[in-house]
């Protein structure tokens, strides 16, 4: 174990077991370097790979503290990584999102309200009105977070944000098949949008996995390759 290692661990361990809790100050480095026998370099880089995590949080002036460790921003920290997911390892989570999507869809039809179903609705009026690909990504991005986020679980919410980022990388609709598949998608928004309006879970949960596995489907088959600012959502 590297003496970078052995220092993130170190951290880790204190964090772990409440020794450290959320929005304490780190001890003084010099402490820290004594206790787990590391040189100041080797503190500071563990210092700044949790905080790449949003484990620990540097403030100018003031020292090191330990975050807040809520579990939404943690959970946001997986886009460090699962954005190095080729298509083929992103294919293997889309079956966790399908289960997730249908979840915060069921969730958001139960809790809906007339300015859900409204934002909802307008959202999908603005996507289907534009043919340029960065807004239209932008939109369906702020569709399924606004479900995500009706749903109530900020966690879940946070964690599906994190599978769409990556997923909207591939382009799809500028593709000669784009038109076709452009339009399946806005209907399946629709057909989404109108069961969490109808405070149907069950229809709501059905439509939103459906909806991701037809985006899974179309990335097996055309294997786009990665562009910036684009969307399959």
């Amino acid at each position: 174990m590297s003496a970078v290692e052995k220092a993130f661990h170190g951290l880790r361990h204190m964090i772990a077991t409440g020794r450290l809790g959320p929005g304490e100050r780190i001890p003084p480095e010099g402490e820290l370097c004594a206790e787990l026998g590391v040189s100041r370099g080797s503190l500071r880089e563990a210092v700044r790979m949790l905080a790449a995590l949003g484990v620990i949080e540097p403030r100018h002036g003031s020292g090191t503290y330990v975050s807040q460790l809520r579990p939404e921003d943690v959970i946001g920290s997986l886009s460090l990584t699962l954005e190095l997911l080729p298509l083929p390892g992103l294919l293997e989570v889309y079956e966790i999102r399908r289960v997730l999507e249908a979840h915060v869809a069921a969730q958001a039809a139960a809790r809906c309200t007339p300015e859900t179903v409204r934002t909802l609705f307008s959202l999908i009026e603005e996507m289907e009105s534009t043919d340029d690909p960065a807004k239209a990504s932008e939109l369906d991005h702020r569709f399924h977070a606004e479900i995500a986020r009706v749903g109530g679980n900020p966690t879940l919410a946070s964690l599906l944000a994190v599978f769409r980022a990556r997923s909207r990388k591939y382009q799809v609709f500028t593709l000669p098949e784009g038109p076709r598949l452009r339009s399946k998608s806005d209907e399946d928004h629709r057909v989404l949008a109108t069961a969490i309006a109808d405070r149907d879970p069950v229809s709501a949960a059905g439509a939103a996995q459906a909806h991701v596995a037809q985006t899974e489907r179309w990335l097996r088959a055309f294997m786009p390759p990665v562009e910036e600012d684009s969307s399959t959502d």
